[in-house]
């Protein structure tokens, strides 16, 4: 049975004081709770170290929003995926839309961070989906699935075994739009047949999709009840513990 996985993407938001301060929250909200999904928490670089330390009984696991697609040397700015590792980090979000849009990062560019990543045991969050006029355009499916081709199917099935997807209709977040439940299943449904016409039905069946296309505590128990949404990779609900938690909840 695949993994169910809820992450928050803060994004660039949350100061040190402040992160340290939700984190603790979240930590003591969930406290006793029995929850049916894998929770994830994925902050700015400074607050990795942190967030390893508060969340060290690992009932909630830690992510990045990014590595650099080299392992080391004279790169300024960048944080290769060795020191993410080095902070007990277990996810990094590779390839989100905002990555790809602000930042020209290609699939080929993603391909590297992705290599790099599984090289130093983080389970990458591979981000894919279509821009408002690709989905006008009824264009959808082929972009999603030049996104795969080009930025993971050079991967052995059991490296791509170690791979979660993140589908994310780029106009729906934060637009205020979401995708349909029945929109968001049929891509979903859609990417698993990709994968197992390039792995095998195995390796399909047990690949996470998650759902990043403003997913909220209103939506989200219908998101995840279609059969192919594995969960969700949110964006500003992650920021407040009582909009969070609900998602969460609703597994």
């Amino acid at each position: 049975m695949r993994k169910k996985i809820v992450a928050g993407n803060w994004k660039m938001n949350k100061n040190l004081r402040e992160g340290a301060n939700l984190a603790k929250e979240l930590k003591a909200a969930m406290a006793g709770k029995t929850v049916n999904c894998e929770v994830v928490v994925c902050p700015p670089f400074i607050h990795l170290a942190l967030m390893s330390i508060i969340f060290e009984d690992k009932t909630i696991k830690v992510g990045a929003q990014n590595c650099a697609d080299k392992p080391s040397g004279a790169y300024t700015g960048e944080v290769s995926a060795a020191m993410l590792a080095s902070t007990e980090a277990q996810y990094v979000i590779l390839g989100h839309s905002e990555r790809r849009a602000y930042y020209g990062e290609t699939n080929a560019i993603l391909k590297e961070k992705v290599k790099l990543a599984l090289e130093n045991k983080l389970t990458p969050i591979f981000c894919i989906g279509e821009v408002l006029e690709e989905r006008e355009a009824d264009r959808q499916n082929e972009v999603v699935k030049t996104q795969i081709e080009e930025g993971l199917f050079d991967l052995s099935a059991d490296d791509f075994g170690k791979i979660v997807l993140a589908y994310e209709p780029v106009w729906a977040i934060g637009t205020g739009k979401t995708a349909t439940s029945e929109q968001a299943q049929e891509m979903h449904a859609y990417i698993r047949q990709i994968l197992a016409e390039k792995y095998g039905e195995t390796v399909a069946n047990e690949t996470s999709i998650l759902y990043g296309g403003s997913c909220n505590a209103g939506n989200a128990k219908e998101l995840f009840s279609n059969p192919d949404v594995d969960g969700g990779l949110i964006g500003g609900a992650s920021l407040k513990v009582d909009t969070f938690l609900p998602i969460v909840e609703a597994f």
